[in-house]
């Protein structure tokens, strides 16, 4: 079995153009806040398809805190690669008010660095999908959160997030983005 590795995004990096198009017919560019939600920054929520029952339950439950991320200044997109017929068809199973998009291509998923899979079979879908990703963009469209797996089953837990979020946010924390050390030549700052 080969295996193909992509580039992954590096917290702190700018977040790559990409576009999608949502499930009311809307062209979006994945982590730009959509201006009618007064948010400056811009959850990213890489999903695997329709197929997914772990993809379905966790969106669902992501809604029940797009209030609070509004609060915090942080919109909400979903994205797979999945055709404008299979989320028109998950739509159903999705109770959510924040955008979906759809038709993420190899390429942009190679961009985003997550993980690809190949379908085991038919009935799973017909096309090679994404594993899920998470990508927080700041209002200077960088990269402050970045989380992805190479499997459904392990994805950040929401209220954690959400309480990180709401920490990082904060100005009197001055918390900065984290995980930026690229490379041996980079040096402790204190001793």
């Amino acid at each position: 079995m080969s295996t193909i590795h992509s580039p992954k995004l590096a917290a702190g990096q700018t977040f790559p153009e990409l576009t999608a198009i949502t499930s009311d017919g809307q062209q979006v560019r994945l982590g730009q806040p959509r201006p009618e939600t007064g948010a400056n920054w811009q959850m990213v929520v890489v999903y695997r398809g329709r197929h997914c029952p772990l993809c379905t339950r966790y969106l669902n439950q992501l809604e029940e805190f797009r209030e609070e991320l509004k609060e915090i200044g942080v919109d909400i997109l979903a994205v797979s690669a999945d055709s404008e017929a299979q989320l028109r068809e998950h739509r159903s199973r999705l109770n959510v008010e924040f955008p979906i998009a759809y038709g993420l291509t190899q390429a942009q998923m190679d961009q985003l660095g997550v993980y690809v899979s190949l379908p085991r079979s038919e009935q799973e879908t017909d096309h090679n999908f994404a594993e899920p990703g998470l990508f927080v963009v700041n209002e200077e469209g960088n990269l402050h959160v970045v989380d992805i797996s190479n499997n459904p089953f392990v994805r950040p837990e929401l209220q954690a997030l959400v309480n990180g979020l709401r920490w990082i946010r904060d100005p009197d924390n001055h918390y900065p983005i984290r995980g930026t050390r690229q490379g041996p030549e980079s040096e402790l700052l204190y001793r």
